[in-house]
């Protein structure tokens, strides 16, 4: 019985964390790039009271275990890193990636993160950056002068300028990838930094192999599914419910023992 109390309470811990991170999933659902996560479980260590293979009454060999679990544990929170759907903004300066890839964004100490939300944003020197004004790697430049930006599915970013009648090139987007994403760390702002789990990030020009392409005018919407979510909530919140009856009866056992020698 005192097994039981510890391994529901466990199992109540667990279903909590499930819910807060379903809670924030659907928080972030017009999040732009937002990529859900996922909570993943293992079970405890066992306690074995007869092993398999002993020998039992009359020389029989036991072919099953007898054991007893001590609850669960919450061992990972999964980024789920599949497509968000597309959104129009025609926004010239909205790019969506369509397939594997990140952003590259220069951060005020030096370093570098990534990022799918390509809210891309002038500052007053025309170069392009983030909502929060960090810059994107390789820093591109856009003329004062500047009438309209194009770009292309490669990256290659080029302008119409005044008084000119052909477009020039001012530079081209860079995506980076990573051989396992799920391992980034996640820091807030829809930006990553990598990790030794993620391993180094891979620079690739868009559309080229294992790179997504980039679409101008566009925004990679969160791929949180609202339904599906709702669904997990109420499992979690059932199972939840479920571990809390399981101490409940543990507990009026444990006072059933106790009141036997009144």
């Amino acid at each position: 019985m005192i097994r039981a109390l510890f391994s529901a309470a466990s199992g109540m811990y667990a279903q909590q964390l499930s819910v807060d991170t379903i809670a924030n999933n659907l928080a972030n659902v017009n999040t732009t790039g937002y990529k859900k996560a996922v909570v993943e479980f293992q079970d405890l260590i066992y306690q074995t009271l007869r092993a398999a293979g002993t020998s039992g009454s009359a020389g029989v060999v036991v072919p099953t275990e007898l054991q007893v679990g001590h609850g669960v544990r919450p061992v990972s929170v999964q980024k789920n890193f599949s497509q968000g759907p597309p959104r129009s903004t025609e926004n010239p300066l909205d790019v969506a990636i369509l397939g594997r890839g990140f952003f590259q964004i220069n951060m005020p100490d030096g370093t570098v993160s990534y990022s799918r939300d390509g809210t891309f944003k002038l500052n007053n020197e025309g170069a392009i950056v983030t909502s929060d004004g960090f810059y994107l790697e390789p820093e591109l430049t856009i003329p004062l002068d500047t009438t309209s930006i194009n770009l292309s599915n490669d990256g290659m970013v080029s302008v119409l300028v005044v008084g000119s009648v052909e477009p020039q090139e001012v530079g081209q987007i860079e995506l980076a990838k990573f051989i396992n994403p799920g391992g980034l760390k996640n820091i807030g702002q829809n930006l990553f930094f990598p990790t030794e789990a993620s391993g180094e990030p891979i620079l690739g020009t868009p559309g080229t192999e294992g790179f997504g392409q980039v679409n101008q005018g566009f925004l990679e919407g969160s791929n949180v599914k609202v339904v599906e979510e709702m669904v997990n909530m109420i499992v979690a919140q059932r199972a939840y419910e479920l571990n809390s009856k399981a101490i409940r009866t543990s507990e009026e056992m444990l006072q059933m023992a106790n009141n036997i020698k009144r």
